[in-house]
């Protein structure tokens, strides 16, 4: 009788132990934040100035002729004057490999005497406010120079559900696609929050002119492709805003 209690025992572990092993090869698999590109610790500063707007022409033309102080220390990715969604702001984007060279630079930049004097001092009047956001390159997303020179930035910001990208990465990951894949438009980055507003996306655009973004708009919003594809990601998002923006004179990206 002991024999047969132990050798039901055995077959009862032994069906509860398939049980869940077939249970957890079920359960979708989560990849928290960004992946990849998260613990590889690189990031991209996002910064945003507010000028007042009696000072924007003069502010944008300090800059142009101080940056290379600036850029000594660290890489600009890009700098941009805002057109539309934002009056008399300018947007730039900061790559660094850590939070430990970020702090270096900015230790660095405090003791440089040719930036404070010759650009802090002048430029911080200047400003009305400024705001930052650190980012990530999501997991299937790379910096792709556009095609050519000139044309215009187009950032759009969308507030997702939260959950991060193991809830929403599939969907917003085919919307992005099916604007990309035909030549809608040039896709220069696609980049999650950090720090700052998080569950935050953003999608940094090319266009060869205001007018182009135009007509492909009104060509993409008839595709049903783009139709489908955005209605599936839509299901997660909170809210959007954009900003159409040009690229300064000394912009890496042009």
């Amino acid at each position: 009788m002991i024999q047969i209690r132990q050798a039901l025992r055995r077959a009862t572990l032994h069906t509860h132990s398939i049980a869940c092993a077939r249970s957890a090869q079920k359960q979708p698999k989560a990849f928290i934040s960004t992946g990849p590109q998260q613990r590889s610790g690189m990031f991209y500063e996002f910064r945003t100035y507010c000028i007042h707007p009696h000072m924007n022409s003069a502010f944008i033309k300090l800059t142009s002729e101080k940056i290379n102080l600036r850029t000594a220390h660290s890489e600009l990715l890009g700098y941009w004057s805002v057109e539309y969604g934002g009056l008399n702001q300018v947007f730039h984007i900061w790559k660094y490999d850590s939070y430990d060279q970020r702090a270096a630079v900015r230790a660095a930049l405090a003791q440089d005497p040719s930036w404070m004097e010759q650009y802090i001092s002048k430029a911080m009047p200047m400003l009305s406010s400024q705001d930052n956001e650190v980012t990530y390159l999501v997991p299937w997303s790379t910096i792709k120079n556009p095609p050519k020179e000139g044309g215009v930035y187009e950032l759009v910001s969308f507030q997702m559900k939260p959950g991060g990208p193991a809830v929403w990465g599939e969907s917003f990951h085919a919307a992005v696609n099916t604007h990309a894949a035909p030549g809608y438009a040039h896709p220069v980055g696609v980049f999650h929050s950090e720090f700052g507003q998080l569950n935050r996306v953003h999608v940094l655009w090319w266009y060869e002119s205001a007018d182009h973004r135009a007509s492909i708009r009104h060509r993409a919003h008839t595709d049903a492709r783009v139709v489908a594809a955005v209605r599936q990601s839509v299901a997660y998002l909170e809210s959007q805003k954009n900003k159409l923006m040009f690229p300064c004179s000394f912009s890496p990206l042009k």
